[in-house]
């Protein structure tokens, strides 16, 4: 991926770092290439086996420590991940919400006995995770959660039901955003991990049908008086939920930050090999001066946006990434990406519209980005209250 030449910061330029993006390319290259993601979409999901997979290459738990059974990297191993699934169009496997966003939950406060439970299982791929948020009745006012885990004997008892939650369909370690103490508010808010197998009164729903994104299950839950045992708050204790989110959503945002400007680029790399086979009026349609214009413009979008997204991931590496920061990098990138993308798939003409040509599912796929990890206009209120 070469479209854009601006130099990454020298901390994406260590040995180690290119090597591991040259291995990541290959494996995906050779597990996940077009013809796959196509079956990914007819079928809604991905392979079962295709964790497992990832797990033997040591693909999951990147960022995780090695005495929890991870890998030992850091956050730029996640974002190599990140950006070589959006360059190779296989950004419909949701292991970097299991990798960079479930994980760290309990990594960064589970008790040692949740560590030693779950991290090694979470790499392995015996585990698949998922975080169950968003409700029928409440998106991005995570305040507004009806889930409950009331406190039964020596555990919880679950009741509630999500929806939109991303690898729902075959998440087996569901990280479950729920009300401990209901006339708390956000003070009453934990997280609770649900292991579904075999839990009575788990139930997963549709596997919900996108307009992109296909390739990616994504499910509505339900839990009827679910048994959970007691010592699956994580970090033991109640009410800890809503700091906790609030201090891991910023790596959520600039997770899909990264991979924004990631798609954008193929999108760009696609374009310009169409630009120049296409002939209209007997030239390509390169050599037309609008088409070099557009081209122009979207290739300073995007190397506007990834100088911003790398400073973002500086920051993060030295733990000053503050909330603000990320929201500006979410919602900025994610509008630029529907932007881009759609000049882009202008440029393909009637072509672009067609489901076979990569602009098109590149188009579809853009547009949830500017609404999960917290709506964009969310992320303006967010960056309002801080001025």
């Amino acid at each position: 991926m070469n479209v854009i030449t601006t130099p990454s910061p020298d901390f994406m330029l260590e040995e180690d770092i290119v090597m591991f993006s040259d291995s990541v390319g290959k494996w995906i290259d050779e597990h996940a290439p077009p013809e796959a993601v196509q079956g990914w979409i007819a079928n809604s999901s991905v392979p079962r086996e295709l964790w497992n997979q990832a797990g033997e290459a040591g693909l999951l738990g990147l960022s995780m420590p090695e005495e929890d059974g991870g890998m030992g990297g850091d956050y730029r191993h996640e974002v190599v991940l990140m950006r070589q699934l959006g360059w190779k169009g296989a950004d419909h496997f949701g292991i970097s919400l299991h990798n960079a966003i479930v994980a760290p939950y309990i990594w960064h406060y589970g008790t040692e006995e949740q560590k030693k439970r779950w991290l090694p299982r979470l790499a392995s791929g015996e585990l698949v995770g998922c975080i169950a948020m968003t409700e029928p009745g409440a998106g991005s006012d995570l305040q507004g959660v009806k889930t409950t885990a009331i406190k039964s004997g020596n555990g919880y008892v679950v009741n509630g039901s999500k929806t939109f939650i991303t690898n729902g369909q075959l998440a087996n370690l569901i990280i479950v955003v729920a009300k401990t103490d209901p006339a708390s508010g956000a003070k009453g808010t934990s997280l609770i991990v649900v292991e579904t197998d075999g839990a009575d009164g788990f139930e997963r729903g549709r596997n919900l049908h996108k307009i992109g994104m296909e390739g990616n299950d994504t499910s509505e839950l339900f839990f009827n008086d679910v048994q959970v045992p007691g010592d699956n708050i994580i970090g033991g204790v109640e009410g800890q939920g809503f700091i906790q989110l609030m201090q891991q959503l910023p790596q959520e945002r600039l997770n899909i930050a990264v991979q924004g400007v990631a798609a954008a680029e193929r999108g760009l790399e696609q374009t310009l090999e169409y630009v120049k086979q296409r002939k209209a009026f007997g030239k390509s349609i390169l050599e037309f001066q609008n088409t070099q214009f557009k081209l122009a413009e979207v290739k300073t979008k995007l190397t506007v946006a990834r100088v911003f997204v790398d400073h973002c991931i500086g920051l993060h590496l030295k733990g000053q990434l503050d909330a603000t920061t990320a929201s500006m990098a979410k919602y900025w990138v994610t509008d630029i990406q529907g932007e881009v993308l759609d000049e882009m798939l202008q440029l393909h003409g009637g072509y672009g519209y067609m489901n076979e040509y990569p602009i098109a599912q590149l188009y579809k796929d853009a547009r949830v980005q500017r609404i999960y990890g917290g709506t964009n206009e969310i992320m303006k209120v967010l960056i309002a209250r801080s001025l």
